[in-house]
């Protein structure tokens, strides 16, 4: 009997896409066209272009007489006090708001899990509201409750009651009550954020740790933060960023005190009062670089105090 070689499986003939699905695909991205000019018009092209004014003597008022100083900008700029005196001002003010704004998240999504707690999808989205409010209308909106002698505050709480003179909130140093006070209204996204992740713990682990005598406060800090800091972690980056990213705008257009003023003022200083546009570049990427370098440290402190069960598991 003769063997005959064992013919080979042919592979099979790549399909192409129904036309249906190229429709599809075809649809999609016309529709995400306008985002991607808007990321490229508005984001990329101006964070390039700001890169090359940097290592520029850009003045706004004689934009035909440009020379390349290439770093002068930036070692100018470091050799500047009132750099450092925005800058410390700016890590002061978020030394103020980073805590505050984590544990005010941990304790509205802490209240917002609770079972015995009514309307909780009503207050979720009450107390997401506030976070959508355009940056420029919460301002004037602070503004007029805090403006003395005319303010919604003086009018109906302190003028009645004589505080006027004694209570000072809207005081202009970088860390004033009104302004960590006003952070307050960004915590919307963390909470949701945490409140997803408690949310995410199973019940079963709570009821063993009942049955063995733990009172809620040992179940707190000893299962559930530990479970939920990938999403306190996650929470605290988009603060950082926040609070890094010139999100304080209370101070705008006053006049410039080294004293008084958070680093991004300072940039605003010197780009519309001084018109130095190449000065103004380099400070704002100095400061990307800080943050960066926080961001990095951050990630790197993660490995001690996030928890991934996965991780663990060595999955």
């Amino acid at each position: 009997m003769t063997s005959h070689p064992i013919a080979k499986p042919r592979p099979a003939a790549r399909r192409r896409p129904p036309r249906q699905a190229r429709h599809k695909r075809l649809w999609g991205l016309l529709l995400v066209t306008p985002w991607l000019l808007g990321l490229l018009l508005f984001k990329l092209v101006p964070i390039l272009a700001s890169l090359s004014f940097s290592l520029t003597d850009f003045f706004l008022l004689t934009p035909n007489e440009v020379d390349f100083v290439w770093f002068d900008n930036y070692l100018n700029v470091l050799r500047d006090d009132k750099t450092w005196a925005a800058l410390l001002g700016t890590l002061q003010l978020a030394a103020w708001i980073l805590p505050l704004q984590t544990g005010a998240s941990m304790l509205l999504a802490t209240l917002l899990s609770s079972k015995r707690l009514w309307l909780k999808d009503t207050l979720r989205v009450l107390f997401f509201l506030p976070s959508i409010i355009p940056s420029a209308a919460a301002t004037f909106m602070w503004q007029g409750f805090i403006r003395p002698g005319s303010g919604w505050l003086y009018t109906l709480i302190l003028g009645p009651l004589g505080l006027g003179d004694l209570i000072r909130i809207s005081s202009r140093s970088p860390t004033s009550g009104l302004i960590v006070l006003a952070s307050l209204w960004t915590i919307g996204p963390g909470m949701l954020i945490i409140l997803g992740a408690m949310q995410g713990v199973e019940s079963e682990i709570y009821e063993a740790a009942a049955m063995d005598g733990a009172g809620w406060l040992r179940r707190f800090f000893s299962m559930t933060l530990p479970m939920v800091s990938p999403a306190v972690f996650f929470s605290l980056v988009l603060n950082l960023t926040a609070v890094f990213g010139g999100a304080i705008l209370l101070d705008r257009g006053r006049s410039f005190n080294s004293n008084l003023s958070s680093y991004d003022n300072l940039v605003y200083y010197v780009l519309f009062r001084t018109f130095r546009l190449g000065e103004a570049s380099s400070l704002a990427w100095l400061f990307f670089v800080l943050v960066m370098i926080l961001v990095v440290i951050l990630f790197w402190s993660a490995r001690y105090w996030v928890y991934y069960p996965d991780r663990e598991n060595g999955s």
